[in-house]
């Protein structure tokens, strides 16, 4: 199946494995690539050198095309852009969307350009800083989201720009990529279907906890960092919404002073991080500071398997998935349904198409 996608980006399906903070790395990213999909390495829970590790180490495994997540707003964005350019990265996708001045870096150096947007107005402008392509995440979508379903705002920005779009927000089969395509869409992004995969590092017992989860149990919070942002709802994450201002703040600063251990960024370097999230935002100090070491949130859970003193971002979609199967399992197992999906839709006259 060839689309605007596979054109722009050299993989074979039209399928997007998501940057996920501590889950996409190279075990995943490797696997997904030979799969034959597109899959995104997450640098922001990364050092520089540690990106530069993580890239090497997938090009070591696989000659397959696959992408780098960055933060627009992190300090060293523009260092990591270099490492990007450097080690030969084919795609790099942004979280918040980057500056013109990244966007023409990374073009003219033949990199292709996908930032992540959840409105049609930032579809808009990144398109006309000269992105490659677009990813619009619908509200379906784990973890930081917005507030219109993918089914509505998909198609507004479809119309909107003249680029390929990505759908994200609600995927994880072959039914949804062909609702995507036929939206006009040039692919799918997945996040929380490819973490519940055998490839993914994530704890069995962190697995076992989104196998569990119905669709009611995946709700929206802002009680991590202040945005909207949908996750598991355990006890955990009850506690931080019932959690008063003095304590939401001395638990931050607790937590902040982990992640600095973890990353060795300085105090003054979090905090600019952090500023960065709460501008343009009516955030209090501790949900700034949480801002700054959500990942040691995420990491709790991702990598020490702690579900109940971690965060667990998730997609609605979570409480349709039941099965942890191997990520070229899963590729191939997407385009056999959305084969099957095109060869039984009717014709005007009534017949399947064939």
């Amino acid at each position: 199946m060839r689309t605007a996608l596979t054109e722009l980006t050299g993989v074979t399906y039209p399928i997007v494995q998501t940057g996920m903070g501590w889950v996409a790395g190279p075990r995943l990213v490797t696997a997904t690539a030979r799969a034959g999909a597109l899959g995104i390495l997450a640098s922001a829970t990364m050092t520089a050198d540690g990106l530069r590790a993580a890239v090497r180490e997938v090009k070591s495994r696989t000659d397959a095309p696959f992408g780098v997540n960055l933060r627009a707003d992190a300090a060293d964005a523009r260092e990591r852009v270099r490492i990007v350019v450097d080690e030969g990265v084919r795609v790099a996708s942004f979280a918040l969307a980057p500056s013109r001045d990244l966007i023409a870096e990374l073009k003219d150096a033949g990199v292709v350009v996908i930032p992540s947007v959840g409105a049609r107005r930032h579809a808009e402008k990144v398109a006309a800083w000269g992105a490659d392509a677009v990813l619009v995440q619908g509200s379906e979508g784990g973890g930081h989201t917005g507030g219109v379903a993918t089914s509505v705002l998909l198609p507004q920005v479809v119309d909107a720009v003249g680029i390929p779009v990505v759908a994200a927000g609600g995927f994880h089969d072959g039914r949804g990529l062909v609702a995507a395509l036929a939206y006009g869409a040039a692919g799918i992004a997945m996040g929380t279907r490819f973490l519940l995969t055998s490839d993914s590092p994530v704890p069995g017992p962190v697995k076992a906890a989104y196998l569990a989860a119905t669709v009611d149990d995946v709700t929206v919070t802002r009680a991590v960092d202040g945005l909207p942002h949908r996750m598991l709802r355990t006890d955990f994450v009850v506690s931080l919404e019932r959690a008063g201002r003095v304590r939401a703040l001395a638990a931050a600063v607790r937590r902040a002073a982990r992640f600095r251990g973890l990353s060795g960024l300085s105090w003054p370097r979090m905090v600019r991080d952090g500023l960065a999230l709460k501008r343009g935002k009516d955030l209090a100090w501790s949900q700034v500071l949480l801002a700054a070491n959500t990942p040691v949130l995420l990491r709790a859970a991702m990598v020490e398997g702690r579900t109940d003193l971690g965060v667990m971002a998730s997609g609605q979609v979570a409480g349709l998935i039941d099965d942890l199967p191997s990520c070229e399992e899963l590729v191939r197992r997407v385009m056999s349904e959305a084969q099957q999906v095109l060869g039984s839709l009717p014709e005007p006259g009534g017949r399947a198409v064939t």
